[in-house]
């Protein structure tokens, strides 16, 4: 397709198409309605003037007599103008004029009317029109008088030619003007669907074209561009999350797979067999953990865990999970610290924010601890506060703590800030937790605890199932 014909097809090509022809049928009608009240004017005009001289002609005639009335016409017929005068007898006997005889159907009209005549010195001459009108004067002697068209015709011509050209200047200045804003209008947009297309083949990093000038297809493509951060982010995040399970999922189905070739060259007695197995069935149990956790965070995600709301005392879930992950503490040399000194009434899912801090403090105790050889305090705490109509669930740790630019990675699955990967874990607790904070319509957060790090979970006290 043409450039051209590409223009013609295009919307504001139409729309402008459309306006233009509006516009100039409006133009159009207000020149001819210009054009009909100057001929209405000009005529109100004439009338006015030929009956003020009808009035004068009729009293000479009346003070002095047809010879003073026919001596004035035949003075005023010689006068250079554009009136017509034509006095004559009730047989139609001319007595003084400047036009030859006319029928006997205009001497008898009295009303203004348009004629036909030729004047005395062109008798043989060209037909002129004019507007003329008769009356009949006492002792039945006729008097016509008129005025030539010719004058308001040129009027006529005179306005109208330079309306023509005003509509002509109109139609020219609107086709270009139209098409000047539609190429830019096109401009824009090919310039856009060329960016599109670079989008649909893979350039996800490819961005639509903003000029700055804050118009519609700079709102347009700044909220498309947003959308495209936010679908490369997306797809950013999912090919880490795609990376991380394929690295997280691989170690643990090697040593299942290494385990149990194991067992088939060594194993000789029962014990043997049985020992594997429970080796065997551990790893299967942190996969399903795995895979579980991952399908929880969907379904907290998506609003969809069936979990039921009820009025339960936070201080009592945070000593109970305490309680069980004391023996764990115990082994690493760590404190476990349990500051909830009097009940906080919330309304939640026990198991799911049970399952919370179990995570946050399982990571805790995986991360939060200092390296042998760093020195430092091993304590971990849980609190929990009621701030109003908040209820504040805090674990905290003295070990390195998180860097304030990668705290809103590390909430994200599967992602360890740890490169190496080399110590156990998914890269799934603060995901879950943060799951199920959103689940109950809250958020979690991250803070510094100087040294170490500080993982909130605010509640609203009457949570709700968040859809």
């Amino acid at each position: 397709m043409t450039a051209f014909g590409k223009l013609l097809r295009t919307t504001a090509f139409k729309i402008m198409a459309a306006y233009l022809a509006v516009f100039l049928a409006f133009a159009a009608t207000l020149v001819a309605y210009l054009g009909w009240h100057t001929q209405v004017l000009l005529f109100s005009q004439v009338q006015e003037t030929l009956d003020a001289e009808i009035a004068a002609l009729s009293d000479i005639y009346t003070r002095a007599g047809i010879r003073r009335l026919a001596a004035v016409i035949d003075w005023r017929s010689r006068q250079p103008g554009s009136n017509i005068y034509l006095l004559t007898t009730f047989q139609g006997e001319t007595l003084a004029g400047n036009i030859a005889e006319l029928p006997g159907s205009h001497l008898s009209a009295e009303d203004w009317a348009e004629i036909r005549y030729r004047r005395m010195e062109e008798a043989d001459g060209r037909e002129m029109r004019a507007m003329a009108r008769a009356f009949v004067l006492p002792g039945g002697f006729r008097l016509v008088i008129g005025r030539d068209l010719e004058e308001r015709e040129r009027v006529h011509a005179v306005l109208a030619r330079p309306m023509r050209w005003a509509l002509a200047v109109v139609m020219i200045l609107g086709i270009t003007g139209g098409a000047f804003v539609t190429t830019r209008v096109l401009r824009r947009v090919d310039a856009i669907g060329a960016s599109a297309k670079a989008i649909m083949a893979g350039n996800l990093s490819e961005r639509l074209p903003v000029a700055g000038t804050g118009d519609e297809f700079d709102r347009l493509g700044s909220s498309l561009n947003a959308m495209l951060e936010r679908i490369e982010g997306l797809m950013r995040g999912l090919k880490e999350v795609s990376d991380n399970i394929a690295h997280d999922l691989k170690t643990p189905l090697t040593r299942l797979r290494n385990r149990a070739e194991e067992a088939l060259r060594t194993a000789e007695t029962e014990d043997d067999w049985r020992a594997a197995l429970e080796d065997t069935i551990t790893e299967a149990d942190g996969l399903i953990a795995t895979f579980n956790a991952l399908l929880m965070i969907a379904r907290a995600e998506a609003g969809r865990v069936d979990a039921e709301m009820t009025e339960l005392d936070a201080a009592e879930v945070a000593q109970t999970v305490g309680e069980l992950y004391e023996p764990v503490a115990e082994e690493k040399a760590a404190t476990l610290i349990v500051d909830a000194p009097e009940p906080v009434p919330l309304s939640g899912n026990r198991e799911l924010i049970g399952q919370a801090l179990a995570n946050l403090i399982d990571n805790a105790l995986k991360y939060g601890l200092p390296e042998a050889g760093e020195g430092g305090e091993r304590e971990i705490t849980i609190a929990v506060r009621n701030d109003g109509d908040i209820v504040e669930l805090t674990v905290s740790d003295r070990g390195r703590g998180i860097d304030a630019d990668d705290r809103e990675r590390a909430v994200e699955r599967f992602v360890r800030l740890e490169s190496s990967r080399s110590r156990p874990g998914s890269g799934l607790g603060l995901s879950l937790a943060a799951a199920v904070a959103r689940l109950h319509g809250g958020i979690l957060a991250l803070a510094d605890n100087s040294p170490g790090l500080r993982v909130v979970i605010l509640l609203p006290r009457g949570a709700t199932q968040a859809a």
